[in-house]
């Protein structure tokens, strides 16, 4: 069974600038476990069936209407019947005026109630992308993690290979780090993945015999990223004379991370290779590969037009 995550609700309300109306005694510690946000309608009309309790409930204009156009007596009955079903969080938008009874009830029952000034829709896609990060499925490989024209190469190989060397020479041919050592990588997506730092190495980069450095600090803040979409794997082996590495590209290969198929090439490593600028030239010709343009197919058609029209020079 996959490994459920969480995020602390307090971490979001921070994040997406909510305003407490009331919260519950344990708001430090309550934990949001659901990537769906919901709309209450259905609840105030007295559906309950499919009703996730988990999921944060959002409402606006349309919902706080029904409820004002309510008999006093039904309009109670109704956001009680809410709150007993205990919402992990309900969050009015648009700024609408709270009604008393939101207030009474939530108070009566401990539930966590918010307010925010954004449009609804604008809020629920903030609060769904946020949630699609914090409680993602993830796992932490031994990698480097960089940035090189705005592609996520994410590079590895075996431990002594180079990764870290090659990373600090991008650094300073002006590129990101993001990740060194151990790169904890995210499924926000079906196809998508985001690659991070675990909290307490970020920025930190360790060479052999010399030690650790922090390169926020030696390179400045536009050295380093917090995060960055894995594009393109890179690995590193050690060259060996006989076996036969691909020339020419044509065949396409992926490697598999967390079910999501990710293009690879494999560059062999041997004395006086420069692997940043080579690196430099993976990032660039992969955005062109993506732009529609791929330079092994292009040779390869024109190779082909000149057999099929004897353009050969004898």
């Amino acid at each position: 069974m996959a490994q459920k995550y969480a995020v602390p609700l307090s971490e979001l309300v921070r994040e997406h600038d909510l305003v407490p109306i009331h919260t519950s005694a344990d708001f430090e510690k309550a934990m949001i476990t659901s990537m769906a946000v919901g709309r209450p309608g259905l609840q105030f009309a007295g559906f309950y069936e499919y009703f996730d309790n988990s999921r944060m409930l959002v409402y606006g204009k349309q919902e706080n209407t029904y409820l004002k156009k309510l008999p006093a007596e039904d309009r109670h009955r109704s956001v009680e019947e809410l709150m007993k079903h205990d919402p992990c969080a309900l969050i009015a938008c648009h700024g609408v005026d709270i009604l008393p009874e939101v207030v009474e009830l939530a108070e009566k029952y401990d539930r966590n109630v918010f307010t925010s000034e954004l449009d609804t829709s604008e809020l629920m896609a903030q609060l769904i992308s946020s949630l699609h990060l914090h409680l993602a499925p993830r796992q932490t490989i031994h990698a480097v993690l960089v940035d090189v024209y705005g592609e996520g190469l994410l590079i590895t190989g075996d431990s002594g290979i180079g990764k870290s060397e090659t990373a600090l020479e991008l650094i300073k041919r002006g590129h990101r780090l993001i990740a060194d050592d151990a790169v904890e990588i995210r499924r926000i997506s079906k196809d998508t993945l985001i690659g991070q730092s675990p909290p307490l190495i970020r920025h930190y980069m360790e060479f052999r015999g010399m030690g650790i450095v922090n390169v926020r600090y030696i390179f400045g803040v536009g050295a380093v990223k917090a995060s960055q979409k894995i594009h393109l794997v890179v690995n590193l082996e050690n060259w060996e004379e006989y076996k036969p590495y691909d020339r020419l590209g044509v065949k396409e290969e992926y490697t598999d991370i967390m079910g999501v198929q990710v293009p690879l090439i494999t560059i062999p490593v041997r004395t006086g290779r420069n692997l940043a600028v080579i690196l430099e030239l993976a990032a660039m010709n992969h955005r062109q590969k993506k732009l529609g343009y791929n330079a092994a197919e292009d040779l390869e058609r024109r190779h082909d037009y000149n057999i099929d029209n004897d353009l050969f020079e004898d």
